[in-house]
């Protein structure tokens, strides 16, 4: 698993893509990108239910996102050297409070009672997690434990997040990084991951430059993405809103962001 994923990431290099360039020059950005990503990614599902199953199948949505305070605990399996746990820990530590920086909203990287769990483990570590998932959140399904179990190995890391009360505000939040991926690649991956646990759900290959692309073009949160979060957590939005009543607020908030711009 550590040789396949180190080739991906060596090829990825090679044609160009993780890019870790916050701003690049080809690829300015209006405020109608803003606003039409932010849709996309913030008002669609990238995954729908359907019975028992979960599957990849992009529908609309409503905008969800924290009240409470943000809380991510790291939590690593035994096969993590020492040296990545403090490297990633200290790294977590100072995204968390850009996170919190970018949406006005508290977030920060604790080490106990988190709401937020970022997990890195092994192949062999994930697939036996799920006594200690329904410890870390209490009442998971067994539709979710079954998926953090057999990710397949097309997929690096994921992001889920949940609400013990049944609305639109989240309580709880999920993330599974491959403790097999190079630095490069898992650092790509808490960028994405915890940008998306806070309310941006959905992928677009329209969003560029951004990590909420499935082409991993990006390996840093843009100036794109950094516009988006500032947009979710806007207070004239609010979680339960559909397309239809808050593109109107989410365009101003785009123009007001570029100075103006249509």
């Amino acid at each position: 698993m550590t040789a396949y994923f180190a080739a991906l990431e060596a090829q990825r290099l090679a044609n160009g893509l993780l890019r870790q360039e916050r701003a690049p020059r080809d690829l300015p950005i209006s405020a109608r990108d803003i606003e039409d990503v932010f849709v996309r990614i913030a008002l669609y599902e990238e995954y729908s239910f359907q019975g028992d199953q979960i599957i990849e199948r992009e529908t609309p949505s409503v905008l969800r996102r924290w009240e409470a305070p943000v809380q991510m605990q790291l939590g690593f399996g035994a096969s993590v050297p020492d040296t990545t746990r403090r490297a990633d820990t200290a790294f977590v530590n100072n995204y968390a409070a850009r996170l919190g920086r970018l949406t006005q909203h508290p977030v920060s990287r604790v080490d106990r009672g988190g709401n937020f769990h970022v997990l890195v483990l092994n192949e062999a570590e994930r697939r036996a997690i799920g006594p200690q998932l329904q410890q870390l959140i209490p009442g998971l399904d067994s539709v979710t434990l079954d998926l953090v179990q057999g990710i397949p190995y097309s997929v690096s890391c994921l992001v889920l997040a949940f609400s013990r009360s049944g609305t639109d505000v989240y309580t709880d939040a999920l993330a599974i990084i491959r403790a097999e991926l190079p630095d490069l690649s898992r650092r790509a991956c808490y960028y994405e991951e915890l940008a998306q646990g806070m309310g941006l759900p959905n992928d677009s290959p329209r969003a560029r430059p951004s990590l909420f692309n499935d082409t991993a073009e990006f390996a840093v949160l843009t100036v794109l993405d950094e516009q988006l979060l500032r947009v979710l957590y806007d207070e004239r939005l609010q979680p339960g809103m559909r397309e239809v009543e808050a593109r109107p607020i989410i365009r101003q908030i785009a123009n007001e962001l570029m100075g103006g711009e249509s």
